[in-house]
C-alpha cells in the first residue's frame, strides 16, 4: 500500500513539475519554442539609404547570435523590407509585417518619418515598436505611447545640450538654423530654443527647411547665409547635410557649424562631403568611434571589429552607422535574454522598461542604460566633439538630461 502511494505521489509530483513547467512558458503569436520572429523596415534605397549598412550589421549580428544557439534555445528570425524612407511605404510594410509574417514586435525601424506613421497602428494593434531608431520626443512618452520606445537619444535633449555650448562658448552668435521639415527636425529646434531660454528670440536669425524629396539644399544654405547668421545650427540627415556642408564651402562661408548627431557619421555624411570642409564642425555622441585610436585596445572595440571581419566582411568597419546597428542588436539581445521563456508582448515592454545600469560594450566609458516604466529614455548621457578633418575629438565632460522623463 505504502509503495503505491509513493508511485502516486511521485507521478503527481511528475505531473505538476511538467504542469509548472509549461506553465511558465508564455508566448504571443510570433514566438514559440524554437522561434522568435523580429519585424523591421531599413531605408535600403532612398534619400536616407545611408542608414542601410544599420540593418546589414543587425542581420549579421543576428546570425552570430544563432549560431551560439539564440536565445535560451529560440532562433531569432529577422524579417526585413525596405521602406525607402518613405511613410506611406513604411505603413504598408509594417503592416504586413504585422498582418501577413505575423512578427512578436518591431524591431529598429529606421527614421523618424516612417516611426511616426506606423506608431498609432503599432499602438491600437500593442505590438511593441521596441528600439525605435529616432529621437522625436513622441517615441518617448509612456503615456501616450506604452508600446512605443525609442533607441536614439532625444532630440530635444540633444537640443538643449547644443545650447548650453552656444551659450558658454558663443553667446553672442546669431543663429541660422537648418532643418528636415517633420518631428526630426521640429524637435531639434524645440530644444535648442528650450536651452536659450529668452535669448532664442534674439540669438535666431533665420529658421530655414527642407522636404525629404528636395534634390538639392542650396537655395537654403544660401537664404541662411543671407540672414547673417554665424552660427548653422543643423538638424538634418546624411545625405542633405552633405549637401549643406559642401554649398557652405562653395560659398565660402565659414559659420560655426553645429549638426546633430543623425549626420555625424564620417562615411556617410563627412566623407561625401568633404573630409577637408568638414573640419571644425561640432556634434554629440554617446558611442565609441571605431576610427578613433585611443579605443584601439578596448575589449568592445576589439570584439566589434572581430564580429565585422567574421560576420560582415564587406562592410565598413570604421563607419559609426554600423557600430550604431551592433549596439541596437546587442540591447534588443539583452532584452530577450531578461524575458526569458515569457515571450509576450507585455513582458517585453516590461522588460525594455526595466534595465538597470547596463553598460553597452561600445557605450563611452562612465555610460549606462536604464530605463523604468515611466522613463522611455534609453540614451540620456553625451558627450561633445568636434571633427578634425579626420576623425570626431570628444571634449568635455559628459552631459546627462536631467529633463523630463516622458
Amino acid at each position: 500500500m505504502r509503495s503505491v502511494q509513493l508511485l502516486a505521489a511521485t507521478a503527481l509530483a511528475i505531473a505538476l513539475s511538467v504542469t509548472s513547467a509549461a506553465a511558465q512558458k508564455k508566448y504571443d503569436i510570433g514566438a514559440t519554442d524554437t522561434e522568435i520572429k523580429i519585424g523591421q523596415t531599413v531605408p535600403f534605397s532612398g534619400p536616407a539609404s545611408a542608414y542601410a549598412g544599420i540593418g546589414k550589421t543587425q542581420v549579421a549580428y543576428i546570425k552570430m547570435i544563432n549560431e551560439q544557439g539564440g536565445i535560451n534555445g529560440r532562433k531569432l528570425n529577422l524579417i526585413q523590407y525596405d521602406d525607402a524612407y518613405s511613410p506611406p511605404k513604411a505603413v504598408e510594410q509594417v503592416r504586413k509585417l504585422v498582418e501577413g509574417d505575423e512578427v512578436l514586435f518591431t524591431f529598429q525601424i529606421i527614421g523618424t518619418p516612417s516611426n511616426a506613421a506606423v506608431q498609432k497602428y503599432l499602438n491600437t494593434k500593442k505590438v511593441p515598436q521596441l528600439l525605435a531608431s529616432t529621437g522625436a520626443s513622441r517615441f518617448s512618452d509612456p503615456q501616450n505611447a506604452p508600446w512605443t520606445i525609442a533607441f536614439n537619444p532625444n532630440y530635444q535633449s540633444e537640443g538643449r545640450i547644443y545650447a548650453k555650448y552656444i551659450l558658454a562658448n558663443h553667446p553672442n552668435a546669431k543663429i541660422g538654423i537648418f532643418y528636415q521639415n517633420d518631428d526630426l527636425g521640429r524637435d531639434y529646434i524645440t530644444g535648442l530654443k528650450s536651452g536659450l531660454g529668452d535669448k532664442a528670440a534674439s540669438m535666431i536669425v533665420a529658421e530655414v527647411s527642407y522636404e525629404l524629396t528636395d534634390p538639392t539644399v542650396d537655395s537654403q544654405i544660401v537664404k541662411l547665409r543671407a540672414s547673417g547668421a554665424d552660427l548653422i545650427y543643423d538638424a538634418s540627415t546624411p545625405k542633405f547635410a552633405a549637401q549643406a556642408i559642401r554649398k557652405i564651402a562653395d560659398l565660402n562661408w565659414t559659420p560655426v557649424h553645429i549638426l546633430d548627431i543623425n549626420a555625424s557619421p564620417v562615411s556617410a555624411t563627412l566623407k561625401p562631403a568633404g573630409l577637408d570642409i568638414s573640419k571644425g564642425i561640432i556634434s554629440t555622441n554617446y558611442g565609441k568611434d571605431p576610427a578613433d585610436p585611443q579605443w584601439k585596445d578596448d575589449p568592445g572595440v576589439k570584439a566589434y571589429f572581430a564580429f565585422m571581419d567574421k560576420y560582415y566582411p564587406e562592410g565598413d568597419k570604421l563607419n559609426t552607422v554600423n557600430t550604431y546597428g551592433y549596439s541596437t542588436a546587442e540591447l534588443l539581445i539583452q532584452v530577450l535574454k531578461q524575458c526569458g521563456d515569457d515571450l509576450t508582448r507585455e513582458n517585453l515592454m516590461k522588460q525594455v522598461t526595466s534595465l538597470k545600469k547596463f553598460v553597452p560594450s561600445l557605450a563611452l566609458p562612465g555610460m549606462s542604460i536604464t530605463t523604468g516604466p515611466n522613463d522611455y529614455r534609453i540614451n540620456k548621457q553625451m558627450q561633445m566633439m568636434k571633427f578634425n578633418g579626420e576623425r570626431w575629438e570628444l571634449f568635455g565632460p559628459i552631459i546627462e538630461d536631467t529633463g523630463p522623463a516622458g
